[in-house]
């Protein structure tokens, strides 16, 4: 008997119960909102309206729960009917924990949803909250780092109809496609760097990082370093911490290795280890670390010429060199002067145009520094023009010694002799020893770092 009168007050109990429970978690909770089947507010009370800067609670009534609080995810619980136990909600103020409960008729029909924010009385997860304050500052971190380490080129920019061109970007299109080593090879300045970016940006890997090490700007000391990271305190001087390493870096993505001819014996040995077994020891460290990167190189040195003097690897060569790609020299693709000169003054923003002249007068320079040099001669043309339309006397004045004039004469300042001088010097020096830098930096008493920026910096 005592049973059957149990079962017969079951449903006044359960909806005093509900209705206790709604007042305990709406009287102590930061804030309650009751919405409709179109997710519009028909009920908030006055302290979740204050957090959102209303009023009074009445002014919310009617509008969409978007409006009053953003990142709402109650459209959500009206649509599908399914409850969002336990969530963070980003306020103005401070995150909050929130709950969110779909509403049922009688019937079972759903008619809308109610949702309470935690936070006051769930003090116990402020550890949770700190974590997730962490998370968010650490994401925003990363997303930077990844931003700056993402390719800034793509094939659009490698401009040129000519048939070297073509082939150029031809064979980058193909090595994009797969996760084989790319070897770029041709002088310097002429968009090795830019086949590089293009070849990731277009590549499954373009979501991951890109990032690139110069192997002859770098001191050898601490290119190992530099390359495979250190372990806490792993010489002298190190990072307390540990510092990450290019390869660490670019984990699922791209690593670039650009002048790879300079790269010392005994590093070309470990790469090759990473190529082939996919793993290393960053500097001081006996863990070894798993690798999934792909392998981009690049060089302005003959490498075969340089494995025949015993200063590179031959197993490291025919590993790197499966999809070889030479970038044109600028002299042998003359014909793609006049959009790459177009491409380069919209590139600087000038509304300059080249005379017919001046076109011609490119046309029969060397170009010993090739696409970098053609970029320094028009911006410096547009610098010291007075009139929009360069003609063959701008870009004469702006070639300078360098440039062909045998039937005019050029009086020389003193910087641009020393230039001249330093440059023939450079380009001499680098041809007597197979363009090989390390040598070349020896036989003129210079540090490889020192040698190679001076390089640059001539267009040699």
């Amino acid at each position: 008997m005592q049973e059957s009168n149990t079962l017969k007050d079951y449903p006044q109990v359960r909806q005093l119960a509900i209705r206790s429970l709604f007042e305990i978690i709406e009287q102590s909770s930061e804030g309650t909102v009751i919405v409709d089947r179109e997710a519009r507010i028909v009920w908030m009370n006055e302290r979740y309206a204050r957090r959102f800067g209303l009023a009074d609670a009445a002014s919310a009534i009617g509008q969409p729960c978007e409006t009053v609080i953003p990142g709402s995810l109650m459209r959500e619980v009206v649509s599908n009917g399914r409850p969002i136990l336990l969530d963070m909600l980003d306020t103005p103020n401070e995150p909050l924990v929130v709950m969110r409960l779909p509403i049922h008729d009688a019937q079972g029909a759903l008619i809308g949803a109610i949702g309470f924010a935690l936070f006051d009385e769930l003090r116990s997860l402020s550890p949770l909250l700190k974590r997730y304050s962490s998370m968010q500052q650490e994401l925003a971190t990363t997303r930077s780092q990844l931003r700056a380490r993402q390719a800034k080129y793509s094939f659009a920019q490698f401009v040129g109809s000519s048939a070297a061109s073509l082939e150029a970007k031809r064979r980058a299109r193909r090595g994009a496609a797969s996760e084989s080593p790319v070897l770029l090879l041709g002088e310097t300045g002429t968009g090795k760097e830019l086949l590089a970016h293009a070849i990731h940006a277009a590549s499954a890997r373009a979501h991951k990082a890109f990032v690139s090490i110069n192997s002859a700007a770098i001191p050898e000391a601490l290119l190992e370093a530099e390359f495979f990271g250190t372990a806490p305190g792993a010489f002298t001087g190190a990072d307390r911490k540990g510092r990450s390493g290019k390869l660490q870096l670019a984990e699922g993505g791209t690593l670039f290795l650009d002048e790879i001819g300079d790269m010392p014996l005994a590093l070309q040995s470990k790469l090759l280890r990473v190529l082939q077994e996919k793993e290393y020891e960053p500097v001081g460290s006996n863990q070894m670390l798993r690798s999934d990167v792909r392998i981009i190189a690049a060089t302005s040195i003959d490498l075969q010429a340089a494995m025949a003097r015993g200063a590179f690897r031959a197993d490291l060569y025919y590993r790197l060199n499966v999809l070889p790609i030479q970038a044109p020299p600028l002299r042998e693709r003359l014909e793609d002067l006049p959009a790459l000169c177009e491409a380069i003054l919209a590139e600087l923003g000038s509304q300059f145009e080249l005379e017919p002249d001046a076109l011609q007068l490119l046309a029969r320079h060397a170009w010993p520094g090739n696409i970098r040099e053609l970029r320094n001669v028009l911006e410096r043309a547009t610098l010291l023009a007075d009139q929009p339309r360069l003609t063959a006397l701008d870009l004469r004045e702006a070639l300078g010694p360098v440039a062909p004039l045998a039937t005019t004469t050029v009086r020389q300042s003193y910087r641009d002799a020393c230039a001249q001088f330093e440059r023939k010097l450079i380009a001499d020096t680098l041809a007597a020893h197979a363009g090989n830098v390390v040598e070349a930096a020896k036989a003129l008493g210079l540090g490889r770092s020192t040698f190679y920026k001076k390089k640059v910096a001539l267009g040699v």
